[in-house]
């Protein structure tokens, strides 16, 4: 049975959110890749202090810095004509916007070495935070 209209709007809206999704996988672990054999000042410099830093024991450390990202959607209108026994009225159907709040935790585990930390691996980010 072919799509027509909403159905149809729906179908190509979905197939662009899996797409983007897929683009983006791997996004935030490809640039915390990079900081891997780096000293821990390096992610500093680039993502100021981290929010927690814990002591794993046996010189190892985790640190970790929290973005949270809020993001307006705007709500919409929509109308259509229905024709009824009654005439013809005008039916309106609203969605209110919201605001998304968004929070992401992006962690680097480091080992020390000669008085200075190394990043030596890191945790992957939840899908949302790539």
């Amino acid at each position: 049975m072919p799509l027509h209209g909403a159905g149809r709007l729906r179908g190509v809206l979905g197939a662009f959110v899996v797409a983007t999704v897929f683009a983006l996988t791997g996004c935030a672990s490809d640039i915390m890749k990079n900081y891997i054999g780096q000293p821990i000042e390096s992610v500093v410099l680039d993502y100021g202090p981290p929010t927690t830093i814990v002591d794993l024991g046996q010189g190892e450390r985790a640190y970790q810095w929290r973005k949270i990202s809020t993001n307006v959607v705007s709500g919409s209108s929509s109308g259509e004509v229905r024709h009824t026994k009654h005439g013809t009225e005008y039916q309106t159907t609203e969605t209110p916007g919201y605001v998304e709040r968004q929070e992401c935790f992006y962690t680097f585990y480091a080992r020390a070495s000669a008085g200075r930390w190394f990043v030596t691996n890191f945790r992957q980010p939840k899908l949302e935070c790539e």
